[in-house]
């Protein structure tokens, strides 16, 4: 058995995936050193989905139980015609056949809950040091190590190997991947979670029931369900856009997503108003690449794979990354191994969730006749049949402890 690989880590990005990778090679015996642009952490948007990937990685970087304080536990996963207001299919979440699969819970929470929860792992961690108002704008290598350069200072900051998680439009991995920019996807989501006693009336009947509830229809579609112990109630509205046109922000507006979603059943239509219009977020993705690691200089979570949010597994596949990394530095006997064996393992089944939550989305979104056979097709599935997406739950990496 190798001993455990022991060097400097600069990790750059202060997100969930960056925190979580800063934990997780702190964990494996290296020292970490976190640059982060902005002033101070933290962590914007709303609702966040935690399948039990997910929350295995979270118990392998010793913070499940703390993001479990502030969660909740669904019991269901339910699909509706966003149209007909039917039930179209749903998972039971709390079967005997979901814990025999996955032994890990199905979470939601607020992407703040799951970044504070991190955050503070990081701070008590003695090989993390974090550092914020650090913009990265320059990045040299050489067969000894790793220099940052910054556009806050004259510094630069010296490690044996540098982690790029620094999201959907990083810097480096534009230095060192000429794939262009992002790909929007001309659908845009308005989203927030709003106090769970505003639901009222009909809807009430829903956010009582703490279901994630998904509202199929064409071209668009709803997500909802509790987090913060349910305290609040967060709301998805995501449709495509008539009206997109590439560098302007003239599209996506209000008035369309009052138009898209007015046909809709009365559920969907009296939720509607509820939903938060303070920012619109363009969706994003990129074609998958087969090169995560340059030298010394590897990519992580958006960084190496954004993905729409289909499947629910942005977040979830960069807390995979980080405890994949943790794991080579821990079983590799050279940095230059664990960087490759890291990327070996998770690119591939990265690569392939994002080419799938492409998919999963234009399933959501079928019209007409396409829709009345997915309808057919989802009516003759039990809820306890989690086949079709067993593959997405069930992390590559070693299983951590059961519940």
């Amino acid at each position: 058995m190798p001993l455990p690989v022991s060097a400097h880590i600069a990790v750059v990005g202060g997100g969930i995936g960056g925190l979580a990778t800063a934990l997780a090679v702190a964990r494996a015996g290296s020292r970490v050193t976190l640059v982060e642009k902005a002033a101070q952490f933290s962590e914007i948007g709303a609702g966040l989905q935690l399948a039990p990937n997910a929350s295995a990685a979270l118990a392998e970087l010793g913070v499940l139980d703390a993001v479990r304080e502030r969660a909740v536990a669904p019991p269901r996963l339910v699909m509706m015609d966003a149209l007909t207001g039917e039930q179209l299919t749903s998972l039971d979440l709390r079967s005997a056949s979901y814990r025999e699969r996955f032994r890990h819970p199905y979470l939601v929470t607020h992407r703040t809950d799951l970044h504070a929860a991190l955050l503070a792992a990081c701070e008590r961690h003695p090989e993390v040091s974090l550092h914020t108002g650090h913009t990265v704008v320059g990045v040299n290598q050489d067969t000894s190590g790793v220099r940052l350069r910054f556009a806050e200072s004259h510094e630069e900051l010296a490690a044996d190997a540098v982690i790029a998680a620094d999201g959907l439009h990083s810097r480096l991995r534009q230095a060192l991947v000429a794939d262009g920019t992002p790909v929007c996807s001309r659908y845009v989501a308005f989203r927030g979670a709003l106090p769970a006693e505003r639901m009222t009336g009909r809807m009430s009947k829903h956010a009582s029931s703490e279901a994630v509830m998904v509202w199929a229809g064409p071209r668009m579609h709803l997500v909802q369900y509790p987090v913060r112990r349910g305290e609040l109630y967060n709301q998805v509205a995501v449709f495509e856009s008539d009206s997109y046109t590439p560098h302007s922000d003239d599209w996506g507006t209000e008035a369309e997503l009052e138009e898209r979603f007015a046909g809709t059943c009365q559920a969907v239509r009296d939720a509607l108003p509820l939903v938060s219009r303070d920012r619109r977020w363009p969706l994003y993705d990129r074609a998958p690449v087969d090169q995560w690691v340059f030298g010394r200089i590897a990519l992580l979570g958006d960084a190496a794979h954004p993905m729409l949010q289909y499947l629910a597994q942005g977040a979830c596949q960069a807390l995979e990354d980080a405890v994949a990394l943790g794991h080579a530095l821990e079983q590799s006997s050279s940095l230059e191994r664990a960087l490759a064996t890291y990327a070996s393992l998770r690119s591939p089944r990265a690569s392939r969730i994002q080419t799938n939550a492409r998919r999963f989305g234009e399933i959501c979104h079928l019209e007409g006749m396409g829709a009345t056979l997915r309808n057919m097709l989802l009516a003759s599935r039990s809820p306890e049949n989690f086949d079709d997406i067993s593959w997405v739950w069930t992390p590559a990496t070693a299983a951590a402890p059961a519940l």
